[in-house]
């Protein structure tokens, strides 16, 4: 497969802008870049509960929280997986029949 055909599945030279810079890039790649994103997002807001709790915010509905942000981490870091695994397979199949 040429890098070209490759390209074309891929469909680059698509416009990304993420944080309002523009760039040429797949949508497998934004699709990457999104979910990123999202993971980071959620790890923050971890990390501040975390914090929080280890300053003294230690109150059973505190704790189940956090345990609920952690949950949440891991379904989404499970479901990026999936999807970008997914996706991956698939354009591999596509460009085995280019």
């Amino acid at each position: 497969m040429t890098t070209t055909n490759m390209n074309a599945i891929l469909g680059a030279n698509a416009s990304v802008s993420g944080s309002g810079k523009s760039s040429d890039a797949s949508w497998f790649e934004a699709m990457a870049e999104a979910w990123g994103k999202a993971l980071d997002k959620q790890a923050a807001r971890i990390e501040e509960m975390s914090n929080a709790i280890g300053d003294g915010a230690s109150s059973p509905a505190d704790i189940t929280k956090l345990t609920a942000e952690s949950l949440t981490m891991s379904f989404m870091s499970n479901s990026s997986h999936t999807a970008l695994t997914s996706a991956g397979s698939a354009l591999e199949t596509m460009a085995r029949k280019q």
